[in-house]
């Protein structure tokens, strides 16, 4: 093989490492490689500034697919996946290391990780996430439609977002809707509008969405919910740019690009005739799924930063408790993880402390850990955590009163708060004048 053979393989042969994910109370994303069989870490060494770690701590090594965690006989000792070292573990990549207060990452291929974790005002962008978002601005100068997949959580409504932010209607209108919340009967009309005197009570003309977006994009949050006839005239409006509003006797003109966004196997629904054939050949490309959570472990100590932050800037996360959100499975994803932090928040603040920690965190008996280089999640999803009520009187004093803001911060639906007001006998009118206000 000549050499210039050899310099190919060479640029896309995997460099193993570590991922500094946390250290010195706040994220990182520093990336240590081992492509030289091995590293020392320690307070001092590898930019670890950590009182809590030994000088001469733990050593990783890689021999090939094997590696090997050898603590060096710190005081603290070495946790691999949130169970000590004790003195030597092998194993492959894909594990959660904790020296001290620093956790660190197992990567079988470091390289993704280089570009770091970008935080924007919208996601906060990882290794995984990244290659995602450039398919999803690639799309948007390509085509005027895309579809979205993944598990609920992963933020796909931002990714709808930033396909229009990327695309030539930027700016326009940006509508969301949630087909699954729209009552059986009014699909139609909702989405296409309606003519003064097309049912009882249409007293004017009334536009839909469609119309309210127009010249901009339309975000349909679960497509397949619809009902296959609302489906057939969603697509002739796709294929004409026009749409008939009910009553309407002639099209009104439409200029919209459409993102579709689903959790359930698309092809699978075709196959059952659950989601028109025709309908998915118009929408269906391209098509990009949202990596889980569980997938983006570098995104999570930002994460939680934000999250502490909305609740109070002054909240800072222990090492423990951001290992603990690593470690669990999160089958809600990004939304389930920042609501739990943000309850989390809450309750540090109801015992006075800024310093959020492992036992803030509501339990949870699934626990798993996966990373891009593999590995299964636990199964199955847990109903939140009733909040106590200095927990809820905190939420409602920081929303003002405000019932709504005072569950987005609980993660909570407001009508479950309400019952727990109830319960508890807590009147939010008390904490300010929003009150029941949505």
């Amino acid at each position: 093989m000549d050499d210039e053979h050899l310099a190919a393989r060479a640029a896309v042969r995997p460099i193993p490492g570590l991922v500094a994910l946390f250290g010195g109370g706040g994220p990182s994303a520093r990336v240590i490689n081992l492509d030289r069989g091995g590293v020392e870490l320690g307070r001092g060494t590898a930019g670890i500034d950590d009182e809590r770690a030994s000088r001469r701590h733990t050593e990783v090594t890689i021999d090939g697919d094997r590696w090997r965690v050898r603590d060096l006989g710190s005081r603290n000792g070495t946790f691999l996946d949130g169970a000590r070292v004790d003195p030597e573990q092998a194993r492959g990549p894909g594990g959660l290391l904790r020296i001290g207060r620093s956790l660190f990452l197992l990567a079988a291929d470091v390289r993704p990780f280089a570009g770091g974790v970008a935080v924007t005002a919208g996601p906060i962008i990882g290794a995984a996430l990244r290659r995602a978002w450039s398919e999803i601005e690639r799309a948007a100068t390509a085509g005027d439609t895309l579809l979205v997949t993944g598990e609920t959580g992963t933020g796909k409504e931002l990714a709808a977002r930033a396909f229009h932010d990327a695309g030539p209607a930027a700016r326009g209108p940006f509508v969301a809707v949630n087909c699954a919340a729209i009552p059986e009967g009014v699909a139609e009309r909702l989405l296409f509008g309606a003519k003064k005197g097309a049912y009882s009570g249409a007293t004017a003309d009334a536009a839909g969405y469609f119309q309210a977006a127009d010249r901009g994009t339309l975000f349909l949050d679960e497509l397949g919910e619809l009902d296959p006839a609302v489906q057939g005239k969603l697509l002739r409006a796709l294929e004409t740019r026009e749409v008939v509003p009910l009553g309407a006797t002639q099209g009104t003109p439409v200029d919209v690009r459409i993102v579709a966004a689903t959790t359930r196997d698309v092809r699978s629904a075709v196959a059952a005739g659950a989601f028109r054939r025709d309908l998915y050949f118009r929408v269906g490309r391209p098509e990009i799924e949202l990596p889980p959570l569980r997938a983006r472990v570098e995104e999570i100590p930002w994460l939680i930063a934000r999250a502490l932050g909305d609740v109070d800037p002054a909240l800072r996360a222990d090492a423990l408790f951001v290992e603990a959100c690593a470690l669990r499975a999160w089958p809600g994803n990004v939304r389930e993880l920042l609501a739990a932090v943000r309850r989390s928040g809450h309750a540090a603040r109801a015992d006075r402390r800024t310093t959020v920690e492992d036992r803030d965190l509501e339990s949870d008996a699934g626990l798993a850990f996966e990373t891009a280089a593999g590995g299964e999640p636990a199964p199955g999803d847990r109903p939140p955590r009733e909040p106590t009520p200095v927990e809820i009187e905190a939420a409602l004093r920081d929303a003002g009163g405000n019932v709504t803001g005072a569950a987005k911060q609980l993660g909570l639906h407001r009508n479950q708060l309400r019952r727990w007001l109830t319960k508890h006998a807590v009147d939010p009118r008390k904490f300010g004048d929003a009150g029941e206000g949505d």
